[in-house]
This record gives structure tokens, sequence and C-alpha cells, in this order.
């Protein structure tokens, strides 16, 4: 199942497909590299590999991987969005520019922060 990870200890064997490449798309998780190979998701620690299948490659469908795989990102960037345009139309003619802009990027980091964790615990939650 899309998710569920597999730990694979170094002292064991040395796991690295032929043909995986290292990628900054993913969340590191304290690991020190992460490759890619096809729909596999490979992180590196001093001691282990863990291990994912994403339902979808990041690198050839952008949107979809956040869509099945990292939905907790998209709730993010949205909530972002939403409360920088909303804290935008509220402050944009009571204060300065500044303010408002200061506003706007709090709120906007903040509601972005707060919608990314509520929904990766939901799915946590859900798996």
């Amino acid at each position: 199942m899309p998710g569920d990870e597999i730990e694979v200890p170094k002292e064991l064997r040395e796991f690295m497909p032929d043909g995986a490449e290292e990628t900054i798309l993913g969340q590191k998780n304290g690991a020190q590299k992460q490759y890619r190979y096809g729909n596999l998701h490979i992180r590196e620690y001093p001691d282990k590999f863990l291990v994912h299948t994403d339902k979808v490659d990041p690198r050839i469908n952008p949107i979809g991987h956040l869509v099945h795989d990292a939905p907790e990102v998209l709730i993010g960037i949205a909530g972002g969005i939403f409360a920088g345009v909303i804290t935008a139309k509220k402050f944009s003619h009571k204060n300065s520019k500044k303010m408002s802009l200061a506003n706007l990027l709090a709120s906007s980091l903040i509601s972005g922060y707060l919608g990314y964790v509520a929904t990766k615990n939901i799915k946590k939650y859900l798996e």
C-alpha cells in the first residue's frame, strides 16, 4: 500500500537500485539524502534506508503527486493563499502598505503551516 515504509538496515544490505536519482523532492524527515526511482521514494539515514512507494512520481506529475501522495502540502499552500487574500483585503485600506504586507505574510505563513500540520495528522490517522 502506498505510504507504508520498509526499513532496510545498511548492515544487512547496501540498498540502492541502479538508476535511482538523488532528489530534493519530498520530505527528508531527517534523512541524509533522498532518492527517487520511478514511484519509489528512498530516504537514506546513517544506519538504514526507508523506502515507500508513491502513487504518483512527482518528477512526472507534481500536481498529481500533491493530490494523491502529499495533500497536506497542497492544503498548506491553499490555506496560506486564502489567508493572505483575506488579510490583504481586510487591512489594505486601514493600515500602511508595510503593515499590510507584514500581516499578509504572517497570516499566510501561520495559516499555511496550521493547514499543513492538521492535514498531515488527519492523513496519518486515516492510514
